[in-house]
């Protein structure tokens, strides 16, 4: 009965699940749209910005991060920064040569 109670209290709607999906979908058209447009080198971080909000919406509302434990929670914010700082890394060595 215990977990039958913490699926009720942590599941979303269906229409929840709905808006999220459209919403990765005009995001993903948005995307598409602005790779097509001569923005110069901001096309690339505003891809990168775009597929950040996707991930948040990914992570907070079909991998339920939001009604996580805290601990759980500070691990995936901790792989994140790594993977941020990775990516820096890689894109600053990248630029130089």
């Amino acid at each position: 009965m215990e977990k039958h109670d913490y699926y009720h209290e942590h599941s979303h709607s269906y229409a929840i699940y709905i808006l999220v999906w459209l919403a990765l979908m005009a995001l993903t058209a948005i995307t598409v749209a602005v790779a097509g447009m001569d923005i110069g080198r901001f096309t690339v971080a505003t891809a990168l910005i775009i597929a950040s909000f996707k991930a948040y919406l990914v992570l907070s509302i079909f991998m339920h991060l939001r009604s996580e434990t805290r601990t759980f929670v500070v691990f995936v914010i901790v792989s994140l920064l790594f993977l941020g700082i990775s990516f820096v890394l890689l894109f600053s060595d990248y630029s130089f040569h």
